[in-house]
């Protein structure tokens, strides 16, 4: 079995996934989200290395680049799209779980889970350049042209100067007053933040201004319908977007398979309580 991370909210995640099935279901009654729930169209399937577990998943310069978890397994990676070819990899420590991946310039910034730091190392040839410090868990990363945003597995988001790498101040992310917790990869995509939601097939499109959630996406089946479903297999984990292309790219850690997807809208809008 592959190691997952403790959660410390089932309930809420359960919580959650059931308020935004309610949403989804016919019955005027129940609660609904004001967000509209997009699903998807698979453009293109490519190779995903199996033995990966994705933590962090970006596009730059024609390549991708990946982080990856677990203890004496974490690793950074630059992989070549078409054939999943891994063609540079630096490993971290064997007592490091790694986490999410953003880039700055030409540095790459790393998350680790639980270490309390993360690692700066320069995009050319994976060589370290520095460190930096946060409390509490690292997540995922992502950044806008002014901003990096860290999450903690928590509601809430974290604004850290791209210069210092500290924290500047926090937003709570909410649909319709409720908080959504559990966010974990995250992907800066046209002016919002992509954020996966730990242990679901959603991702939701949240005001990186207000955290307020514009919309969820519904990744329900896309590895078991799309792509070659393997033992061991596990959750969704991994959005990269590609700004100049026009295209999104979602993985899960230890799938098979990378996908290029595009965005279906609901036919009807969703009607609100």
């Amino acid at each position: 079995m592959p190691q997952r991370r403790p959660s410390p909210r089932p309930l809420a995640v359960a919580a959650f996934s059931a308020v935004l099935a309610a949403a989804c279901a016919p019955s005027p009654a129940a609660p609904r989200t004001d967000a509209p729930v997009y699903s998807y169209k698979v453009v293109a399937r490519y190779p995903h290395d199996s033995l990966a577990f994705t933590q962090g998943l970006i596009w730059k310069d024609g390549h991708l680049y990946e982080s990856t978890g677990l203890n004496g397994r974490s690793s950074l990676r630059k992989v070549k799209l078409e054939n999943g070819q891994v063609l540079q990899r630096r490993d971290l420590p064997a007592e490091v779980f790694g986490e999410g991946l953003t880039d700055r310039g030409e540095q790459l910034l790393m998350l680790t889970w639980t270490n309390g730091s993360g690692y700066v190392f320069n995009r050319g040839d994976f060589s370290p350049a520095g460190t930096f410090a946060y409390a509490g868990e690292g997540w995922g990363l992502t950044r806008s042209a002014d901003t990096v945003y860290m999450s903690d597995g928590s509601a809430q988001l974290r604004l850290l100067d791209p210069a210092t790498l500290r924290e500047r101040s926090r937003i709570r992310v909410t649909d319709n007053g409720r908080a959504v917790d559990q966010l974990n990869e995250l992907e800066w995509v046209k002016g919002e933040i992509y954020a996966n939601v730990w242990q679901t097939d959603l991702i939701a499109r949240i005001d990186p201004k207000t955290g307020h959630v514009r919309g969820w996406i519904d990744l329900s089946g896309l590895l078991q319908g799309h792509g070659t479903s393997v033992r061991g297999s596990d959750v969704l984990n991994g959005i990269a977007y590609d700004a100049k292309g026009d295209r999104l790219f979602v993985t899960g850690k230890l799938w098979p398979n990378l996908f290029q997807i595009e965005l279906v809208p609901p036919a009807k809008p969703v009607p609100k309580r």
